[in-house]
């Protein structure tokens, strides 16, 4: 039976949650709603649905089983826990939210109503970073020594001035890290584990009127030893692809956005060449470098089937609400220790 999903908040993302429903198995997009009447009605224009005045209009529908949420970072809380209270399962775009305290709430809300809840990370179903995690967990770099996330992108100050919302600490939580390279900090701490401690410096050079950072960088220590850089910027023009690299005692590998770009092991194996053949000139799209529509939505299709599986079948999706949480925490420690200006160890609170 197909599951029934709602859109809340009508947004440029809205559009890549209604391809991926419309592609995904097992899901039939039901309806939206938005803050502004105005942005559902032009949603719905393009994507026929039903119009709904409120999330707790959408929730009453016994037609919606699952709500997508892709309303401004942080007002991620309000509708979740509605939605969770209702019984419906919950689907919510990067990030989870933008505070520790406003992630455990979603949580706790969506563990007491016995809903799933998923964040959105697609970079973890490329068939790339899907090879890296599986090289990693087989062994293949030996000790494991760094770990570096790349994402070099570039905004337009009028991107900011789009809509009151960008560039702020309330509704946005951040900047180049926790919007932009929040999707490359997900798919580190995946790949490598969770970080013990690090130190940060942040920087907004080349915008005007935003209270967030362009420009940060981290050195990373994680719980297995090794170490790390993260850098994020929305200020390298023209603005490059996003970039993870594992280094480790016996291999090291590079992934460009959805690209291989060395794939190397001082033990080759079979499927070796295929893999390189396979994933070079993989990524057919900007990758969000310079423009944030410039991506695809088959990173969230193959989540959306995640997820759906996940609720049919009774179990816990590939990215649930701790692993979304995982990003936010490093995310909030790099602020922390950018301000501070010293060591932040991990856990945080």
């Amino acid at each position: 039976m197909s599951l029934g999903v709602g859109i809340v908040g009508c947004g440029m993302i809205a559009k890549f949650h209604a391809k991926a429903i419309a592609d995904a198995v097992g899901a039939d997009f039901i309806g939206a709603t938005s803050r502004r009447q105005e942005s559902t009605d032009a949603f719905l224009a393009v994507v026929p649905g039903k119009s709904y005045s409120s999330v707790q209009s959408m929730c009453q529908d016994p037609d919606i089983d699952l709500v997508s949420i892709c309303t401004p970072s942080g007002a991620h809380l309000e509708p979740a826990i509605i939605a969770a209270q209702a019984g419906k399962h919950v689907i919510i775009e990067k990030p989870l939210e933008i505070t520790l305290e406003r992630c455990d709430k979603i949580i706790r809300a969506c563990q007491d109503n016995n809903v799933v809840l998923s964040t959105i990370f697609p970079s973890r179903f490329h068939k790339a970073s899907q090879h890296l995690k599986k090289a990693i967990s087989g062994g293949r770099f030996g000790t494991l020594t760094l770990g570096d996330a790349y994402v070099k992108w570039f905004r337009t100050q009028a991107y900011y001035d789009s809509g009151a919302w960008r560039g702020t600490w309330d509704l946005d939580g951040g900047g180049a890290l926790m919007n932009q390279a929040i999707h490359s900090v997900d798919l580190l701490l995946w790949l490598m584990g969770p970080v013990r401690q690090l130190s940060a410096q942040t920087a907004t050079l080349a915008h005007d009127r935003i209270e967030v950072e362009d420009v940060a960088t981290a050195s990373l220590q994680f719980a297995n030893g090794a170490l790390g850089v993260i850098q994020a910027t929305t200020a390298a023009f023209p603005g490059m692809l996003k970039r993870i690299e594992v280094h480790g005692s016996q291999g090291s590998a590079v992934i460009e956005e959805e690209d291989i770009k060395m794939w190397t092991f001082d033990k080759s194996d079979d499927l070796d060449a295929s893999i390189l053949e396979e994933l070079t000139g993989k990524t057919e799209t900007g990758g969000g470098a310079s423009d944030p529509s410039a991506i695809g939505h088959h990173g969230h299709t193959a989540q959306f089937n995640d997820v759906i599986s996940a609720i049919q079948n009774g179990t816990q999706p590939l990215i649930d609400g701790l692993e979304g949480r995982h990003s936010v925490e490093v995310i909030l420690a790099i602020y922390e220790a950018a301000k501070k200006q010293q060591t932040v160890v991990l856990p945080i609170r």
